[in-house]
């Protein structure tokens, strides 16, 4: 667990999928479908999508199981563009081999 994130989620949720991506944001109006169009424009639906707001921050984790390699760090990259994203963390599931 990253710092961002203590006692926030029990990794249950990454440890079950190959990719997982924590993010820390602004808590803001239309930042939630904001997050899915980077899987969107690639025909890809996340396994699972959760978040808490925590006074003025949004916290949430997005998990996704069959995901092509090359796509992944394009998907880390527009979730860091988004407007009102602090932080993404990029966390494989164990045993997962680190993507190329």
């Amino acid at each position: 667990m990253s710092a961002e994130f203590p006692e926030l989620w029990s990794t249950q949720g990454c440890a079950a999928s190959a990719v997982c991506f924590l993010l820390d944001a602004d808590s803001a109006p239309g930042l939630l479908p904001r997050l899915l169009q980077p899987f969107a424009r690639r025909d890809l639906v996340p396994d699972g999508f959760r978040s808490r707001r925590i006074g003025a921050s949004l916290q949430v984790e997005i998990t996704i199981d069959l995901v092509p390699a090359e796509v992944v760090d394009g998907i880390e990259g527009n979730l860091n563009q988004i407007v009102g994203v602090r932080t993404v963390t990029r966390l494989y599931a164990p045993g997962q081999a680190q993507f190329a």
